[in-house]
C-alpha cells in the first residue's frame, strides 16, 4: 500500500486525474489542486465521485458493514475459508489480513474532500461563493466527519475507555505537501474534530431531502452517533430529537418494513448510497452475498449467517415482522438464519431487478429512535421507554417498555434486531465495555486459535492493526503501532 502522503497525495491531489477515474471534471480537472474546482458543477462531480467511492467493497459496499457485524457476536460461520473469515476469527496482524483497505480507500476520500474544502474556500474568499457551494462545502465536511468516525472507530480504541488518550487516526484537514508524514492523532482529538466538522456544516446544508447525498438531518444524526459514542447523552439526545419531530422522515409501518428492503430511497431514509446494476454493483461480492445461503443464487458460498444468540434474542415473538427478511440457512430447513436484508427480498430482487444492486443505507430513521431511548435513559426512562416502544411495535407480542423496566440491555437488544446486518453490534458492545461470546458451535471440527471464545475489549484485536505497508512508507507512525501487534 502506497503511503497516504507521499504517494497518494502526489498523485491525486497534485494532478487529480492521473488517480481515479471517478474525478472526470472538464476541463477543470486539468489544473493543480489550487485551481482544480472552478464551479458548482465542479464539486457536484466530485460528490458524486466520493459517493461512488463510499460504495466501494473496502467501505460501505462490503466490509465496513461486515466488520460492524461479523465481530459482534451475532453471526457465526459454518467454514472457514470462503471469504473475510478473518473478520469472524480476528486473525489480524500488520502483515496479513490488517484490512489495510479501510485506511487507503478512506483516506484517498479524505484527500479529495480536503481539495474540495479547501477549493470552495478559496471560491468564497475571491467574492464567487454562492448556495450550491456552500450546500457542498457542507456535505464534504460532514463526509469528512463520517469518515474520521469510522477510521477512528477502527484504529482507535473506545473513547468511552480512556476518555479518548489513546491513538486515533492521522487528521489531516488541507491539501497537503507531497512530502508531509503526519503522526496519528488521539482519539479525543479525532472526536473534537469530528464534532467541530459537523457543527460547522449543520447551516450550511439543506433541509430537503437529497435522495443518494448528504442533508442537514444525515449531519445531525451522525452528531447524534458521535456524541453516543463518546458517552455524551444529553448531547447526542438533542439532534435525534430534532430529527423526530421535524416530520421529514416516517418509520415503516408493521406491513412496510419487510418491503422496503427490496425499494430505495423509502420513507426512512435518512442517508442512503445508491447502488446499481452498472454502477457500483459488486456482484457476488456483495455485502447481501455474504449473508445468503449457500446456493440460493448462482455461486452464493453462504458466509456468514445469524449465531443462535441473534435467533434467540428475535425469537422472543414469533410474530416479529424482521423474521420476513430472515430465511432457512444451510444448516436445515428449519433454522431461519440466513438473511435477505440486502438482496431485496426473498426472491432475490429489489426496484432494479439486481439482487445485488441494492442500496446501501447507511442512517435510518429506525435507528435515530433507537438513539434517542439509548440518549434519554440517564435521565429520563419514561422517555427513553417512549422511543424504544415506536421501534418495538415490530415486535407486537412484546411488552412494552415503561420507565420501570426499561435497561441499556433492552435497548441494545433491540439495536441488534433492527440493524442487523448494517454494521452495529460489534461497535455497540465496545463502547459499552459487553462482552462478546461467540457461537462457534456450527463449525464442525475446525478450531479458532486466534481469538477466545469470548471477548471484551481488553482483547487488543479489537482494533485493527496500521499495516505493515503503511509503516514502512512512513516512519513517523511506526511508534505509534496499535499494543499487541
Amino acid at each position: 500500500m502506497k503511503r497516504i502522503i507521499l504517494f497518494i497525495a502526489a498523485l491525486c491531489v497534485v494532478i487529480l486525474p492521473s488517480c481515479s477515474d471517478f474525478l472526470t471534471v472538464n476541463p477543470t480537472n486539468q489544473a493543480p489542486a489550487g485551481t482544480a474546482i472552478g464551479t458548482a458543477a465542479d464539486a457536484k462531480v466530485m460528490i458524486n465521485g466520493l459517493m461512488r467511492q463510499f460504495t466501494s467493497s473496502s467501505y460501505y459496499g462490503r466490509n465496513f458493514q461486515l466488520y460492524g457485524d461479523v465481530r459482534g457476536g451475532d453471526v457465526t460461520l459454518v467454514s472457514l475459508g470462503r471469504g473475510n473469515d478473518a473478520l469472524y476469527v480476528y486473525n489480524h496482524s500488520a502483515t496479513s489480513n490488517s484490512y489495510s483497505g479501510f485506511w487507503s480507500q478512506g483516506y484517498y476520500c479524505m484527500l479529495q474532500i480536503n481539495n474540495l474544502i479547501t477549493n470552495i474556500t478559496r471560491i468564497e474568499t475571491e467574492g464567487n461563493g454562492s448556495t450550491a457551494l456552500t450546500d457542498y462545502k457542507g456535505q464534504a465536511l460532514t463526509l469528512r466527519a463520517l469518515l474520521y468516525f469510522d477510521l477512528v472507530r477502527l484504529y482507535g480504541r473506545p473513547y468511552t475507555e480512556d476518555n479518548g488518550t489513546s491513538w486515533g487516526v492521522p487528521m489531516p484537514l488541507e491539501v497537503l505537501d507531497v512530502y508531509t508524514q503526519m503522526k496519528r492523532s488521539t482519539v479525543a482529538e479525532n472526536y473534537n474534530q469530528i464534532v467541530k466538522d459537523l457543527t460547522d456544516a449543520a447551516p450550511m446544508l439543506s433541509k430537503n431531502l437529497s435522495n443518494g447525498f448528504v442533508n442537514y438531518y444525515a449531519n445531525r444524526a451522525i452528531l447524534s452517533r458521535a456524541y453516543l459514542f463518546m458517552g455524551r447523552s444529553a448531547d447526542a439526545l438533542a439532534p435525534a430529537e430534532e430529527i423526530i419531530s421535524s416530520g421529514r422522515y416516517r418509520l415503516y409501518a408493521n406491513n412496510e418494513w419487510v418491503a422496503s428492503w427490496a425499494r430505495e430511497f423509502g420513507s426512512e431514509s435518512i442517508f442512503e448510497l445508491g447502488l446499481y446494476q452498472d454502477e457500483a454493483d459488486l456482484g457476488t461480492g456483495s455485502l447481501g452475498y455474504y449473508f445468503i445461503r449457500q446456493g440460493k443464487r448462482s455461486n452464493a458460498m453462504g458466509w456468514f449467517m445469524a449465531s443462535d444468540f441473534f435467533l434467540e434474542r428475535l425469537g422472543a415473538d414469533p410474530n416479529d415482522v424482521r423474521w420476513g427478511i430472515m430465511e432457512y440457512d444451510e444448516i436445515s430447513t428449519t433454522r431461519l438464519g440466513s438473511c435477505n436484508k440486502y438482496i431485496g427480498n426473498s426472491a432475490g430482487a429489489g426496484d432494479k431487478g439486481s439482487a445485488s444492486a441494492v442500496n446501501i443505507k447507511v442512517i435510518r430513521l429506525s435507528e435515530v429512535y433507537l438513539m434517542a431511548a439509548e440518549a434519554a435513559f440517564a435521565t429520563d426512562k419514561a422517555k427513553a421507554a417512549g422511543y424504544l416502544n415506536e421501534i418495538r411495535k415490530r415486535s407486537p407480542n412484546l411488552e412494552p417498555a415503561t420507565a420501570a423496566n426499561i435497561t441499556i440491555d433492552m435497548i441494545l437488544d433491540e439495536r441488534s434486531k433492527e440493524l442487523f446486518q448494517e454494521g452495529f453490534r460489534y461497535f455497540d458492545m465496545m463502547r459499552h465495555n459487553k462482552t462478546i461470546v461467540f457461537d462457534d458451535s456450527h463449525m464442525g471440527t475446525s478450531t479458532i486459535t486466534t481469538r477466545p471464545n469470548s471477548i471484551d475489549r481488553s482483547f487488543y484485536k479489537t482494533i485493527l492493526p496500521i499495516s505493515q505497508g503503511e509503516m514502512d512508507a512512513n516512519p513517523n507512525i511506526v511508534s505509534q503501532q496499535n499494543p499487541g501487534y
